[in-house]
């Protein structure tokens, strides 16, 4: 998470939205960089508007806005599926080694979710709490080149983005059955999707 606050702005960090890199190419204009814990460097909204809201108020930034990046759900589940197909999570329960792409989602696509895929919803992470903080500009992770040019405006700074954490490249694909229950069980995560495709393309 990235806290510019004379911009009075805060990116929040979804993970697996590419906010790794804006944290390298950002951290040098930002005010307060949340790095660690990961449960804080990745606060959702409600853990914003109870952790941090109140010390902002309290400093004087009660107008500080949320601003959040949002990836293609199946896109997301895949970045997910090759980063637990790493080394060093071998032998742990989170792991998707010698589990295919289809039933990983599969999994996900359960009430009660195994360890491997058990990795949070980008739709209850933006989700907005009454009375309290919601995101003001959603972006379309597939759309760099609009939130690139929102930051640069409202930070008055040029970026260059690395590639950082980026996973290995593989083809990953999706029975017409595994996708057309995704679509049933998480309508929620493509809503948010579309919702936010539809405001990145707004000038």
């Amino acid at each position: 998470m990235l806290v510019f606050w004379k911009a009075r702005l805060v990116l929040l960090a979804v993970p697996k939205t590419g906010t790794s890199a804006y944290q390298t190419a950002l951290t040098p204009h930002a005010g307060i960089v949340v790095s660690n814990p990961p449960e804080l460097k990745h606060s959702p909204v409600y853990r914003y508007n109870r952790f941090f809201r109140p010390m902002f108020d309290k400093r004087g930034a009660e107008d500080m806005e949320l601003m959040a990046v949002i990836r293609e759900p199946v896109s997301w589940l895949g970045s997910w599926y090759r980063y637990r197909q790493r080394p060093f999570l071998d032998g742990k329960n989170t792991s998707t080694k010698n589990i295919s792409f289809d039933d990983f989602v599969l999994a996900y696509c359960q009430d009660k979710k195994p360890a491997f895929a058990n990795v949070g919803s980008q739709a209850r992470f933006v989700e907005p709490k009454p009375d309290g903080a919601k995101v003001s500009y959603l972006f379309a992770y597939e759309n760099q080149p609009a939130i690139i040019s929102f930051l640069e405006a409202r930070l008055s700074v040029k970026i260059n983005l690395p590639h950082n954490n980026v996973s290995e490249k593989m083809q990953l694909t999706l029975t017409d059955q595994t996708l057309s229950l995704l679509h049933e069980k998480r309508p929620e995560e493509f809503e948010i999707w579309e919702h936010a495709k539809s405001q990145s393309s707004k000038p």
